[in-house]
């Protein structure tokens, strides 16, 4: 029987992590609490797309593992960075993340530069996120190009979207003086300035069609800016966690897609997870794939192979793999 994991988190995140996933009906209570392990799943804002997710994952551990003896409990996270560096330091069991914060992890670049964070799995990859720009209609933001020396918010400290628009301005050569002044807001008080003319635009990573896409189209004058031209091209080439693609217009009323580039969010866990741990969360998922598909629309197209094989930076779980060899997915 597996034992609760105290040296894995501490007292006072267990009970964190047991309210808030019980408040949020992702598990029932136990008869005999101490005999469980529980696994924390670190997921992103409330309002985005890595949280419902988070949810449905932990809710089809804990429906279909019964046998376990762990439950799982989703917690709401700054985004990617926190997540991998809560999961490094042993805070958090599972994390979603982004696969360009996942490659940046285990080669010690970027916000990991010198903390490195080597010591993880893959699980799943889930679906993809593009970079999407929303702007004021009339500020005369039309392009990348026009965002220099702008007002821009590109997430909170935490996020990987923040690490991958400092990739974004890498690729487009700007000097110190051209670069956009970087405002740190939250979503909701982002909107607010974006419409009060107190910001230029705001700059999303996430997966489509998006209800917070939506809500700021809805808010005010706003639109939705392309990102495309040679230093899109060039940076796309120019790491293999990076994928062209478009925002749908049919989802947000536009005349046509807008052309970007993104990452895919991936579920990963560390490699001293219990294999059985890991082995039951992927069979849960791949035996409810239409519920995970129905957590968010982003995912509706999701299949096994795709997640298996799509942005998987680091090597598979054993746990992981053995789900998804008893599927005959792997040669």
């Amino acid at each position: 029987m597996l034992v609760p994991k105290a040296a894995l988190l501490s007292a006072r995140l267990l009970a964190c992590a047991w309210l808030a996933a019980a408040a949020l009906g992702a598990v029932s209570r136990p008869a005999v609490a101490q005999d469980l392990a529980y696994v924390s799943l670190g997921t992103g804002n409330v309002n985005g797309v890595y949280y419902p997710v988070g949810r449905v994952i932990c809710r089809l551990f804990n429906t279909s593992a019964t046998s376990m003896p762990a439950r799982c409990g989703v917690e709401s996270t700054p985004g990617s960075v926190y997540n991998m560096t809560k999961l490094r330091d042993g805070e958090l069991e599972f994390a979603i993340v982004q696969s360009d914060t996942a490659s940046d992890a285990l080669s010690s670049r970027g916000p990991f530069a010198g903390r490195s964070a080597p010591d993880f799995r893959s699980v799943a990859s889930l679906h993809p996120e593009l970079i999407t720009v929303i702007a004021r209609a009339g500020g005369g933001i039309k392009g990348l190009d026009d965002l220099r020396r702008k007002r821009l918010t590109t997430g909170v400290l935490g996020s990987g979207s923040r690490t991958t628009w400092a990739a974004v301005e890498a690729a487009a050569g700007w000097t110190s003086a051209e670069r956009p002044v970087l405002i740190d807001l939250k979503p909701d008080a982002a909107l607010a300035a974006l419409c009060k003319d107190q910001l230029d635009a705001i700059v999303l990573l996430i997966g489509h069609p998006s209800a917070s896409v939506r809500r700021s189209l809805d808010a005010c004058d706003t639109a939705i800016v392309p990102l495309a031209g040679p230093a899109i091209d060039k940076l796309v080439a120019a790491s293999p966690h990076f994928q062209a693609g478009s925002v749908p217009g049919s989802a947000y009323r536009l005349p046509a897609d807008l052309q970007s580039f993104g990452v895919r969010a991936v579920l990963v866990t560390s490699a001293g997870m219990s294999e059985d741990i890991v082995y039951a969360m992927t069979v849960a998922i791949l035996r409810n794939l239409d519920d995970l598909r129905r957590s968010h629309p982003a995912l509706a197209g999701l299949s096994p192979q795709q997640m298996m094989k799509d942005a998987i930076v680091a090597p598979l779980h054993p746990g992981a793999l053995r789900a998804y060899r008893e599927l005959g997915l792997t040669n």
